[in-house]
């Protein structure tokens, strides 16, 4: 089903294990191949809850990464991850790349915190871990309980719970490819100091 498909999955230290190593399996079973893409050097650092887990190689160093080398981006959770790459602009220039080609997206739980940085969430619906509501409303996101959403090839979940339900539309829609309307999104949020003089 995604045989051929590259998937980058972006994390920083801190992220909550589960929503990265299930999904990974998930993808990779589905036949794409997945790269793990981080600010940390050689490895980062996975969470269960509030308790160091296990350690991953980082496949590609965020400052070479480029999204026309992927397919897909998955945003895995966990409270540390997604605030720390909030701050860096490589970061968040690489998450907004993805939706300026109308590619793919899916984040879950704290994962959409990154989304209101690049801001890309304006006019979407979602949902998110639940601390994340106010933040996403205010960012112009109509917010929603569910387990999965999915809006325009944009997928989010709230918690690892979700994360059956979150792999199944997942993979729907990192196959069906790029989505137009992703990329149309995109553009008409586009704070003025990037759009193109």
């Amino acid at each position: 089903m995604l045989n051929g498909k590259r998937i980058a999955i972006l994390v920083a230290d801190g992220f909550e294990q589960s929503e990265l190593t299930e999904p990974k399996k998930a993808l990779e079973e589905a036949g794409a191949e997945t790269k793990i893409v981080s600010p940390a050097q050689k490895e980062v650092q996975g969470w269960k809850h509030y308790d160091h887990a296990d350690r991953f190689p980082v496949d590609v160093p965020l400052d070479q990464a480029k999204a026309d080398d992927f397919d897909a981006l998955l945003l895995p959770g966990g409270v540390a991850n997604p605030d720390q790459l909030r701050m860096l602009p490589k970061a968040v220039q690489f998450i907004r790349a993805f939706f300026d080609a109308g590619k793919p997206v899916a984040a879950i739980c704290h994962g959409p915190w990154t989304l209101i940085e690049a801001d890309v969430v304006r006019g979407r619906r979602v949902t998110s871990w639940p601390s994340l509501k106010t933040d996403l409303i205010n960012a112009g996101a109509e917010w929603v309980d569910e387990e999965v959403v999915v809006d325009n090839g944009l997928i989010t979940s709230r918690k690892p719970a979700d994360i059956p339900a979150f792999n199944r539309k997942m993979i729907e829609e990192f196959a069906e490819g790029p989505h137009p309307r992703q990329a149309q999104a995109a553009r008409t949020t586009q704070r003025p100091e990037q759009r193109p003089h």
